[in-house]
């Protein structure tokens, strides 16, 4: 069955995460790269944790309850923290999004994002990024309050573009995601830019690619 649509989680696999304590990094110092690494790590945790508790708080939120946790644990000045969160707002995209999705609109596929930022916050990473006309739908997990990996997340992305799990490609950086995208019937794409080792056997991706700008070519014949 040929893909008809192209979904794409946001954070990590768009934008780059660890860009918001980059464009600080003097301020920060020299722990930078744990600050942003334990940023990340937290904020995707608490996201979890919340969802098996069967508790729900917005992505930005939980943005912010995670850095006052990294803050702390790495002895960062908590006095960055604003600087920090704006910057969050408005992350850069990798450089070759906007031709790729260029290209893939192009073809013919339909493209979205699902995403577990607030609409919001995907609002804002759109615009500063030029991207917000790129996406025929921007989802986000705020409308079931519930976080991936849980399969009425996804769900979410049949209903918008009316098409079958199996006509959608899922492309995610999170390996964690594509294993949920693989349990609900997506076909998924994992873009493993740090050479990360496989996990979840049996949850696999059709392909595994170090950037999205072999996509095209991967999904248009």
């Amino acid at each position: 069955m040929p893909v008809r649509a192209v979904v794409f989680d946001a954070y990590g696999t768009l934008f780059d995460v660890t860009a918001a304590v980059r464009r600080h990094d003097a301020a920060v110092g020299p722990r930078a790269a744990e600050l942003s690494a334990l940023w990340r790590q937290r904020h995707l945790e608490y996201s979890w944790t919340l969802t098996l508790m069967g508790r729900y708080r917005p992505f930005w939120d939980l943005a912010e309850q995670a850095l006052d946790t990294a803050l702390g644990l790495t002895g960062v000045d908590p006095a960055l923290k604003p600087r920090l969160l704006a910057a969050y707002r408005t992350l850069d995209a990798y450089p070759e999004v906007g031709g790729m999705l260029a290209r893939l609109r192009a073809g013919g596929l339909a493209t979205a994002i699902l995403s577990n930022g607030t609409p919001d916050m995907l609002a804002d990473a759109l615009a500063a990024s030029g991207l917000a006309d790129r996406f025929d739908h921007v989802l986000s997990v705020d409308a079931v309050r519930l976080y991936k990996p849980r399969p009425e997340v996804y769900a979410l992305a049949t209903a918008a573009l009316g098409v079958a799990g199996e006509e959608i490609a899922f492309v995610s950086s999170n390996r964690w995601d594509i294993a949920g995208a693989a349990a609900f019937g997506f076909r998924p794409v994992w873009v493993n830019r740090s050479g990360a080792p496989a996990e979840y056997d049996g949850l696999d991706p059709i392909a595994t690619l170090s950037g999205l700008d072999a996509l095209p070519d991967l999904l248009l014949d």
